[in-house]
């Protein structure tokens, strides 16, 4: 007579299929989990365009409808700058937007943002003086400034070449 013998773990087909099986499941999720990441960084460039359009807006209610981006003590013109521009919403500034580093009796606006923000899909925070249409390549940001007499909006870029985050 035959004695009955009992099996004892998993045979190697067996083993296989489960890898197979997860194998499949992986290769289903992974790349949804990179998408996730560049949408979490387009949500967050959002968010930051719409800060960014918020502190202008108010920069121009507080300097008499003065776009900022341009040196008022040097620039009559309207030239755009971006250190200026930048300058102008991080630091203190008097009523005509020229920026200093300290709060005294004569320069009490501002600082319209703590630092100056930086394009998380393209981590740039170069700002191209464009309409909304029109950016620099590798710009982080388009800025419809337009010799001081823009729109004051802000768009963000989604790539190297410039293309405009649509909002």
């Amino acid at each position: 007579m035959k004695s009955m013998q009992t099996r004892k773990g998993f045979t190697l087909i067996e083993i296989l299929i489960v890898v197979i099986i997860l194998g499949i499941l992986a290769a289903i999720v992974i790349p949804q989990f990179t998408n996730a990441s560049k949408d979490a960084k387009q949500s967050a460039l959002v968010t930051m365009v719409q800060s960014l359009r918020s502190q202008i807006a108010l920069f121009k209610l507080q300097h008499n409808d003065r776009l900022p981006g341009a040196n008022p003590l040097v620039d009559t013109g309207g030239t755009f700058t971006q250190a200026t521009f930048w300058d102008q919403l991080t630091q203190f500034t008097d009523l005509a937007g020229a920026p200093v580093p300290a709060k005294d009796a004569t320069h009490v606006y501002g600082p319209y943002m703590q630092s100056t923000p930086v394009n998380p899909l393209l981590n740039s925070s170069v700002v191209s003086n464009g309409n909304g249409s029109a950016a620099v390549a590798g710009a982080g940001f388009v800025y419809d400034y337009n010799a001081g007499i823009g729109s004051g909006k802000v768009w963000g870029t989604s790539d190297a070449l410039g293309t405009i985050v649509p909002q």
